[in-house]
């Protein structure tokens, strides 16, 4: 880890009827240990002892949990909830999720039951990585971005964008989809994400609220919209406003390219002029596909210099000619090594690119980027932005649906979403706010 994050006031829940408080003492004290190894400050010790609930009653649970810790550290926050889940746990986990992250204001990390029996080293050092990104801290930073030489990212401050939109499944008609935007927080390192997530019409692919304005009646005409939180809480973080921005957007299909882009576009635009009058930052706009039936294989398969131990090509092939598009500016880039099965590359289309990157540069800086994934050690398949807008996208339909399984199945049969917040103007229920201390990390990881 590169910035390891202190945790000093935690506590742990267990929901499991088979894991007895010895078994998750035993199992908190490794994590714990784990967590220090690998380079954060964490207090062996939590602040209350381990409490022992009933799924059914997880509301319940959490806020007495909560309490008590508030009570004991005279009203400081606790800084990770840790929870023991039985290994079918139904709703439990979109419940647990949707209660910490929008009405509690806490961080949590779900453990389920098989692996608190059956520890392993790699299991342990796996969630010690994901509790220090949603703590604050960085796992992996690029040496180029230390040293200030990626080009086009470390000459002026840059922030990364990703985005993506979740439809909900085939025969669902009323539920609504759920947009996602992630944006870096941290300037030359890019490797902090801070997440929005919002809903709007079924099926819409188009975000919706990426730039909005209302009347207010005391303020006139208010600018708001994921966009503009964005670039507001990049200048807070760094103290700089971004001069250049990279917008990677996953999930649009060839038809839709240019709905997108002008639609899109024209909210980046109006949210950077709602800021400052002349503020228009240069903007490159890239879409990422992964559902495409292209695969990259070796010329000769028996040349093990060409391929890895799988047999599939080797992490950072790029492809930018003869099958891909005669006039415009797209490339298959495989970034990842194959474990199983045959490699999918990602096909990048650069729709829209003000920046002027060669097409070197926008490879280069996209391969590079892979490497930066925070919850594992190795290089991934799809740049990491548009990676973490898919997860905060489908954590957010827990806070709509918490019957939906973790695998994206839903058991909510009438697809009607719980609570009673009231309908905005496009006729969808927004989801319940997130809190503001959980905005500002990777919850979603």
């Amino acid at each position: 880890m590169i910035n390891g994050m202190t945790v000093s006031r935690w506590a742990c829940i267990n929901f499991s009827r088979s894991v007895q408080e010895s078994v998750a003492r035993g199992f908190s004290n490794e994590l714990a240990q784990m967590c220090q190894v690998s380079g954060m400050e964490f207090n062996p010790e939590p602040v209350i002892p381990i409490y022992t609930a009933r799924p059914e009653l997880v509301e319940k649970a959490l806020k007495h949990v909560y309490n008590a810790t508030m009570n004991k550290t005279k009203g400081k926050e606790l800084e990770l909830l840790l929870a023991i889940l039985p290994d079918n746990n139904g709703s439990l986990y979109g419940d647990l999720k949707r209660i910490c992250e929008t009405d509690l204001g806490l961080i949590s990390q779900c453990c389920l039951t098989k692996h608190v029996f059956k520890i392993s080293k790699q299991y342990l050092a796996n969630v010690a990585l994901k509790i220090n990104v949603k703590t604050g801290g960085r796992n992996t930073v690029l040496l180029d971005a230390i040293s200030c030489r990626i080009p086009l990212v470390s000459d002026i401050p840059t922030i990364i964008f990703g985005a993506d939109v979740t439809h909900p499944e085939n025969g669902e008609d009323s539920s609504p989809s759920i947009a996602a935007v992630v944006a870096s927080q941290d300037w030359p390192e890019v490797t902090k994400y801070a997440g929005l997530v919002c809903a709007q019409a079924h099926r819409q692919e188009l975000i919706q609220d990426l730039y909005k304005t209302w009347q207010d009646p005391v303020r006139g005409t208010v600018s708001g919209g994921m966009i503009r939180d964005l670039l507001v809480s990049f200048r807070k973080a760094t103290g700089q406003k971004p001069l250049r921005i990279i917008f990677y957007r996953d999930g649009v299909s060839e038809g839709q390219f240019y709905q997108v882009l002008l639609y899109e576009l024209d909210a980046i635009r109006k949210a950077c002029a709602s800021l400052e009058p002349n503020y228009q930052p240069p903007v490159t706009f890239i879409v990422v596909q992964k559902r495409h039936h292209t695969r990259l294989f070796a010329n000769s398969h028996r040349d093990r210099s060409s391929t890895d131990k799988s047999g599939n090509i080797l992490p950072g092939t790029v492809v930018d000619s003869k099958i891909c598009h005669p006039t415009e500016f797209d490339f298959y880039l495989c970034s990842h090594a194959g474990i199983q099965g045959t490699s999918r590359p990602a096909h990048y289309h650069v729709l829209w690119d003000e920046n002027n990157f060669t097409a070197d540069g926008i490879q280069s800086l996209t391969n590079n980027l892979c490497y930066t994934y925070a919850r594992c050690t190795r290089s991934v398949s799809v740049v990491p932005p548009a990676y973490y807008a898919h997860l905060a996208a489908f954590r957010a339909r827990f806070y709509m649906e918490p019957e939906m399984h973790e695998n994206g199945s839903n058991g909510c049969s009438n697809g009607q979403a719980k609570g009673t917040r009231a309908v905005g103007e496009s006729g969808v229920r927004p989801l319940p706010a997130l809190k503001e201390n959980v905005k500002r990390v990777m919850f979603y990881c």
